[in-house]
């Protein structure tokens, strides 16, 4: 059995069956940065540390075991307490796959237990490669217009793809006159369209191979005026292809001389204004419909309220504030998610610095955590200061990591995903407004770095990560 250890202070991982990696692949970085990383070296690792900040005891917590694809891995929950992974609880025995970046918290909640995060580290065999694939550009064209795929939805059952703009006014006008409506190539009945994040990097591949193919500015803008689809859309037709109505609707609706029993028999996740008007809106035949992204729950495509069903940072769909607008809860019958999920960014709030702060330089976010300290200010009071900057139109949002950027105010509603995302950024700004001389001792005798906060070596050398400041404009690279 081999022994991995990270530091003196021996947190201790002990491989099982698989052969251990010349190098360490992975880590499990602490949130407390007091506390050592946690290398795992081997592909299948067994991690014993301290798991409470009020003892020094260490336990075994979880196994770890590396996926072929060399980019997740399968956590075990090996400890006596249920866990949170990403806020979701992972119960004894349990098992649930962790990416770069997952939050991994020791105990079924926050309160004295210690948190960390898995990271992936940049190896050979991980490595990007670029790869040649030959495509027929006839392939990667819309039925409907002829051009290049322009934002690329994909229909099912039959996986054709169009332009997003071109299938929104087929979807929208087909409603209008059919009860079902059909895919524009085929004629196949569609029950969901969603954009296409892969044929997305194809489609541009194509357009910097042959410029030619490149629709104007003016015909791109007039495509996108008519996009509709920013998430998953489940699209009902008005026979047989409905889903399976809540035990308690259903009710109802079988003594009604209007139930058609093809209905029945449908299985799919709920929307309870499917069965009832509630708040004033009910679903029919044409209505589409958005899964959540965090329950899985179905909900009304509603253009009168997208705000309240689409994060405005990176589009995907939450239920959360959108039911609780209706008064809908959970129940038995259909899923509704946590409305602190997704909720205005005014009334989002943050404890600690976000892992992906200052591109995840740890010693970056050290020294902000202490100037923070230094105001004798709290980080959410830090960050409501810099959020009414930001409102006031204060701040260069050109490298916000959110989508529609100019759009972003206090008032609008993102996940807490695309929060944390919005801290990270309003820190940068934060740490730069601060003169020097305010700094930590140790943070004002380094010097910074050529290529500030783009360098690429204070991801994999710790030593040039501690020297160097890197909360600063490129002055040498691609980023200037």
């Amino acid at each position: 059995m081999d022994m991995v250890t990270s530091s003196s202070t021996a947190e201790v991982g002990e491989s099982s069956t698989s052969k251990p990696t010349s190098h360490f692949w992975a880590k499990l970085v602490p949130l407390d940065a007091q506390l050592s990383d946690v290398e795992i070296c081997s592909n299948e690792m067994i991690v014993s540390s301290q798991v409470t900040s009020s003892s020094q005891e260490k336990h075994e917590w979880c196994r770890i075991t590396r996926n072929p694809d060399l980019l997740t891995a399968m956590m075990k929950n090996k400890s006596s307490n249920d866990m949170l992974v990403d806020d979701a609880v992972v119960q004894r025995e349990d098992v649930v796959e962790i990416k770069c970046g997952t939050e991994i918290v020791l105990g079924p909640n926050r309160e004295g237990y210690l948190s960390y995060k898995f990271k992936l580290m940049p190896g050979p065999e991980t490595c990007k490669r670029q790869l040649k694939i030959c495509v027929d550009v006839e392939h990667a064209k819309c039925s409907i217009c002829l051009n290049i795929w322009h934002d690329v939805v994909t229909i099912a059952p039959c996986l054709h793809n169009f332009c997003n703009g071109c299938f929104s006014e087929w979807l929208k006008r087909s409603q209008k006159k059919h009860s079902s409506v059909l895919c524009p190539q085929c004629r196949a009945v569609v029950q969901f369209a969603g954009r296409n994040h892969f044929l997305w990097n194809i489609e541009e591949d194509i357009l910097r191979a042959d410029p030619s193919l490149r629709r104007s500015n003016e015909e791109v803008a007039l495509i996108d005026s008519y996009a509709t689809i920013r998430s998953n859309l489940v699209i009902r037709s008005g026979r047989g292809i409905q889903r399976k109505r809540a035990q308690a609707f259903l009710d109802e609706v079988l003594d009604s001389e209007e139930y058609d029993s093809q209905e029945s028999d449908d299985a799919g996740p709920q929307c309870p204004q499917c069965g009832s008007e509630i708040g004033g809106f009910q679903c029919n035949q044409h209505t589409i419909h958005l899964q959540c992204q965090v329950c899985g729950g179905m909900m009304p495509s509603r253009a009168d309220m997208s705000e309240l069903q689409h994060c405005m940072g990176c589009d995907r769909t939450f239920c959360g504030a959108y039911w609780h607008a209706q008064t809908v809860t959970r129940s038995d019958f259909y899923p509704v998610c946590n409305n602190e999920i997704f909720r205005p960014i005014s009334e989002h709030t943050i404890t600690g610095i976000p892992f992906l702060a200052h591109e995840m330089n740890r010693h970056e976010q050290d020294i902000t955590e202490r100037c923070i300290r230094q105001t004798g200010r709290t980080l959410q009071e830090v960050v409501a200061e810099w959020i009414r900057k930001l409102n006031n139109r204060e701040i260069d949002r050109t490298r916000m990591p959110l989508n529609h950027a100019e759009r972003i105010t206090a008032a609008t509603h993102v996940c807490s995903t695309c929060y944390e995302k919005l801290v990270s950024f309003l820190l940068y700004w934060f740490r730069i407004s601060i003169p020097k001389y305010l700094l930590p001792p140790d943070a004002l005798q380094r010097e910074d770095c050529w290529y500030g906060y783009a360098c690429r070596t204070q991801h994999h050398n710790e030593e040039h990560a501690r020297k160097r400041n890197h909360v600063c404009r490129p002055t040498r690279g691609a980023n200037v």
